[in-house]
């Protein structure tokens, strides 16, 4: 197996360790993100704290998927194969500052909520506050930076033919839409509506996977990946006889 094809597994594998960590964390937050009063409440803390790993083998996932594309897609754009490696750590990032506040709220649930003369109001509303600024970080990591990065990337693999165009396309039309859905609820002109979310979020969700599954499965287009097939030159670049 070239390294071609190991560098093509390694990113399929990753993109689907971003879908089987974030999906089953988010089912995992419910309690969390939707009770007002867990901070005070009963519950069990395990499960957020299992959440919060998932999380960050998701952000650990997310830098692999542009740490393996780039030795390849930088034979057609060096920057921007370097771009979707700073976007894609750029959103991990904010993947992982975002799961420090609900790991706040356990602690202070662990060792403040029922003891005596703690003020519960001041309490409730510091747990509350802890959980709205996790919701921001998944507006602008997983919202809007997702969204740049994949077109980003989508464009490149469409450019340079590595995977089938129907594949990018994907990407193309998922990227943008997930931006600004994203950008409308963070300036407050979109509620989350499960319709609106859907739409937002299919294109984009079939983008990774397929291409996950096609990079696994076949890896990159043969034809696209040879050396002859690297960078045709450009006329511009080429002197006058």
């Amino acid at each position: 197996m070239d390294t071609t094809r190991k560098l093509a597994i390694a990113t399929g594998v990753c993109f689907l360790i971003t879908h089987v960590t974030s999906v089953p964390a988010a089912f995992l937050y419910d309690p969390i993100l939707n009770r007002s009063n867990y901070v005070l409440g009963s519950g069990s803390n395990t499960q957020v704290v299992l959440g919060a790993f998932l999380e960050v083998l998701c952000a650990l996932g997310i830098v692999g998927t542009s740490v393996s594309l780039f030795p390849v897609v930088r034979r057609w754009s060096e920057g921007g194969a370097l771009g979707y490696v700073g976007l894609r750590t750029l959103e991990a990032g904010i993947i992982a500052v975002g799961v420090l506040p609900l790991l706040t709220v356990v602690t202070l649930r662990q060792h403040f909520a029922g003891s005596a003369g703690v003020d519960t109001a001041s309490l409730a509303m510091l747990g509350n506050g802890l959980v709205e600024m996790h919701k921001w970080t998944r507006l602008l990591g997983p919202g809007l930076v997702c969204g740049v990065n994949t077109t980003v990337m989508a464009y490149l693999l469409y450019r340079a033919r590595l995977v089938p165009r129907i594949i990018p396309v994907l990407g193309l039309m998922g990227g943008p839409a997930i931006f600004a859905y994203n950008t409308a609820r963070v300036f407050g002109v979109s509620e989350h509506i499960l319709g609106w979310t859907a739409i937002a979020v299919l294109p984009i969700f079939a983008w990774e996977v397929s291409l996950a599954l096609r990079l696994i499965i076949k890896g990159f287009n043969d034809t696209a990946v040879t050396p002859g097939a690297v960078r045709p030159v450009s006329k511009e670049l080429v002197p006058a006889v």
